[in-house]
């Protein structure tokens, strides 16, 4: 698609996509899920309507969702860190093992077609969903987060999947670290930073696993949209301190119970969609 072509699909991509981020960043700082729960499946649709290649479609949706987390993530750690919800210790020994992770599933990500990522993001999508809408909040394995070699699978497979399906990893870490007893505001804050850690090696391996790919639209390089990345983030960045302060005010149950429908809507599009282009 031609600069020329695109100008008017601008008139509604801006504030589309401008929502986007505003919505993303209130969850960002809200439940400490990482943007890119909602960022994906706008993305994908964007992208569908805008007719680029299937086969490159949710890969770019990833790729340039996992980018926009590289920001959302500092800015949403310094908001909570403010409220004194930021766990550096208990971050640095998640993170090396967490990167690792995101590296391998950029890998796996890349050797993905569009039906296998499609359906590896709809089933993940589900289960998150599941967790938020109906799951027990309360439920504790022990008292503490297991250290040692063993433990480091945890947040490595944290960071693999997260890496897949282009989201912070915060649906995922935030449920573990209250599995261990780690209270709810500390691991939705410790979480913002754990995006960070997912989204650059997993965006570094996005760019070079699309570098040469075929089908993709202008202003991208490899499987990360620069466009869609500019319009979306600064309403992130705007949003993300709003949410963490609404996250110390606001029912926790009533959001998670909200977000749970919005995406089980948008995986059972994808389901669809795997299943049969």
């Amino acid at each position: 698609m031609s600069a020329a072509e695109l100008t008017p699909l601008l008139w509604w991509l801006i504030p589309v996509l401008a929502l986007t981020g505003l919505g993303a960043g209130l969850l960002a700082g809200l439940l400490g899920v990482g943007g890119g729960i909602v960022i994906v499946p706008v993305l994908y649709q964007i992208f569908g309507f805008l007719g680029i290649d299937p086969q490159v479609q949710m890969h770019l949706a990833v790729g340039t969702s996992l980018a926009t987390i590289v920001a959302t993530s500092i800015r949403s750690v310094v908001a909570h860190n403010r409220k004194q919800a930021f766990d550096a210790a208990l971050f640095w020994q998640w993170s090396p093992a967490m990167c690792v992770g995101a590296l391998a599933g950029a890998w796996l990500a890349n050797l993905s077609d569009f039906a296998t990522l499609t359906m590896i993001f709809a089933v993940l999508a589900t289960l998150i969903a599941a967790h938020l809408g109906i799951g027990n909040h309360h439920c504790q394995l022990r008292n503490k987060v297991p250290g040692g070699p063993i433990a480091a699978l945890i947040p490595a497979t944290i960071g693999g999947l997260s890496a897949m399906i282009g989201i912070g990893g915060g649906s995922f870490s935030v449920a573990t670290l209250s599995l261990f007893g780690v209270p709810i505001h500390r691991a939705v804050g410790t979480s913002a930073g754990y995006g960070m850690v997912i989204a650059v090696p997993g965006t570094i391996g996005f760019v070079v696993g699309g570098w040469n790919a075929a089908g993709l639209p202008q202003w991208s390089t490899g499987y990360v949209n620069w466009l869609a990345f500019v319009l979306i983030v600064p309403m992130t960045l705007l949003a993300v301190p709003i949410g963490a302060r609404l996250a110390h005010r606001l029912s926790q149950t009533l959001l998670r119970k909200v977000f749970a429908i919005f995406l089980a809507i948008g995986a059972a599009r994808m389901f669809w969609d795997a299943l049969v282009l």
